[in-house]
């Protein structure tokens, strides 16, 4: 099954948060407002409601995810408002992909943990935790992976600034 395909499957089975599609498009000269977009298709997901629409991808018999790749975020820039939480799915015995994306305010970036739906998904949320800030409710263990617990600030955001010394050591 193609993008097309899948997105429509998740539309007609009415899967929980679906927000819509994004496909690679390119530069319009005459439109200056549509920007390119370079990479793969994705689906946007509300993000309160994405465990239940990876259920609904796990589980459903024509879609068959029955593997949570990656979970990662994206900090668009230093200006912008959202955070970007990117979740790819594998299914091996229908041998397709799914991109999911799904946005959170940079002020406030909460939505429910998937470690539920996908046991994979508890380090990759820890990693996201740690790197961006984002807060996954209900996360069975939010203990830091690759920075020290009493470390400040999440240095993947854009308006992170880094110390110039952690416990006299160091950081430039």
């Amino acid at each position: 099954m193609d993008f097309t395909g899948i997105h429509d499957r998740l539309s007609l089975i009415r899967a929980p948060g679906l927000l819509g599609a994004d496909l690679p498009r390119k530069a319009d000269p005459a439109n200056k407002s549509l920007r390119a977009r370079a990479g793969g298709p994705f689906v946007s997901v509300e993000a309160a409601l994405l465990p239940q629409f990876l259920r609904v991808c796990r589980d459903d018999p024509r879609l068959c995810f029955e593997m949570l790749v990656d979970i990662s975020a994206t900090d668009p820039s230093k200006s912008a408002t959202e955070l970007w939480v990117n979740v790819s799915l594998l299914s091996v015995s229908a041998r397709q992909r799914l991109q999911i994306k799904s946005s959170v305010p940079k002020q406030a970036p909460r939505l429910p943990t998937c470690s539920g739906v996908y046991p994979a998904a508890n380090w990759h949320e820890r990693e996201c935790a740690e790197m961006f800030g984002l807060v996954f409710e209900g996360h069975p263990d939010p203990r830091h992976i690759l920075l020290p617990e009493d470390w400040i600030g999440h240095p993947l955001r854009k308006d992170y600034e880094y110390p110039k010394t952690y416990h006299g050591i160091s950081c430039e």
